[in-house]
């Protein structure tokens, strides 16, 4: 019985997650989550796992309500004997335990992108050195590693991230004028409100971008990205003999997850007879509209510490957003005065973290 543990286990990933754990007869070793009393609480009871992390205000309901509930840190959870970790806390709060996963030798279900953003290469040193694997989470990056699967690197063109566009694709002409709840009404995927709005600027699209660039080595001018309103292409690999392969499906999670949780194989799932779509449509992305898609690929382009910066940035600019401090405009205006004063330093690990608390605060005298 494959035996897996759950960083960020109440998140929308860490649930979807449990489900394809629940299709496939999985032991769920260890979870770790932040405040979510109520569904830490019924996914302790469900899984009985061995070791829990949760936020310490938590602790003491926790103990109360399972006596006997053995409770430690994420780096904890993510050094428990498994096969496979599913790395879905969001943000660079998610990168320690992603690193002591990747160390104790574990397969990664990395579903946390900015982990690969920030400290990508860093990463692949740890897995590397310790036998782990790395499998994207994330339905656009599972669609390149799929689509890659048998080809030389060699014969590879290009990659192509799909975007749906988010809710802003067509309208309001003034985005000036858009609101939290407005961005959070995404027309395809029910997500958190971070990645929600970031995929309302296309950020998330960049991001990706870097992520992908990070994943998969290849040079940041041949990753490209198409808006895809269908969102049932999920990512494209053009070779160099100009055929595509692409990956399709429906825009549920629980396919990725499960292809990372169970490669080479795939098993079967309620999701198999659903329909096609009968329109697929494919257009150039409008930077003007959505600057923050351009920000991303400068910070790919400088290097060292800039995937970091506009990372952290991100965070601070969104939160003010959400909190009405800022127009949704102002988001990538944010990222870019960010950008242009990070320093140029080399990525490592001290640099890593420092240069993510300096952006954060140099986000806030913008925000």
């Amino acid at each position: 019985m494959k035996r897996v543990v759950i960083l960020g286990s109440t998140g929308s990933i860490g649930r979807q997650a449990l489900e394809v754990c629940r299709w496939r007869g999985f032991r769920v070793v260890g979870l770790a989550a932040g405040q979510n009393l109520e569904e830490l609480s019924r996914q302790i009871e469900e899984w009985r796992p061995l070791l829990v992390a949760a936020h310490e205000s938590l602790h003491g309901p926790l103990k109360a309500r399972f006596p006997g509930l053995r409770l430690g840190t994420p780096e904890e959870v993510a050094s428990l004997e498994a096969e496979v970790a599913v790395a879905a806390i969001p943000g660079l709060a998610g990168l320690s335990p992603t690193r002591v996963a990747a160390r104790t030798g574990k397969r990664l279900a990395l579903a946390n992108k900015e982990a690969m953003v920030a400290a990508g290469p860093l990463l692949w040193q740890e897995a590397e050195a310790h036998g782990a694997e790395i499998l994207p989470v994330d339905s656009e990056h599972s669609a390149l590693f799929q689509a890659l699967l048998g080809e030389r690197r060699e014969d590879v063109a290009e990659l192509i991230l799909t975007a749906s566009g988010g809710p802003f694709l067509w309208e309001p002409e003034d985005l000036s004028r858009v609101t939290p709840a407005m961005a959070l009404n995404h027309p395809r995927w029910r997500m958190g409100p971070k990645v929600t709005i970031d995929s309302a600027t296309l950020f998330n699209k960049g991001l990706e971008v870097l992520e992908a660039k990070e994943l998969f080595r290849f040079p940041l001018e041949r990753i490209k990205v198409l808006v895809h309103p269908q969102a049932y292409v999920h990512g494209l690999v053009r070779l160099v003999d100009g055929s595509l392969k692409a990956q399709l499906g429906p825009t549920d999670m629980r396919l990725p997850i499960q292809y990372a949780l169970t490669f080479p194989e795939r098993a079967e799932t309620p999701l198999r007879d659903l329909p096609l779509p009968g329109v697929l449509e494919f257009l150039e992305p409008d930077l003007n509209r959505f600057p923050a898609l351009e920000v991303a690929y400068e910070a790919g382009r400088r290097g060292g510490v800039a995937q970091v910066a506009v990372s952290a940035a991100d965070e601070v600019a969104v939160e003010a957003f959400l909190s009405g401090k800022i127009a949704f405009t102002e988001i990538p205006k944010i990222l870019a005065q960010v950008l242009e004063n990070t320093p140029s330093l080399p990525l490592t690990w001290e640099n890593l973290f420092a240069v993510d608390a300096w952006a954060r605060e140099e986000a806030k005298r913008w925000a």
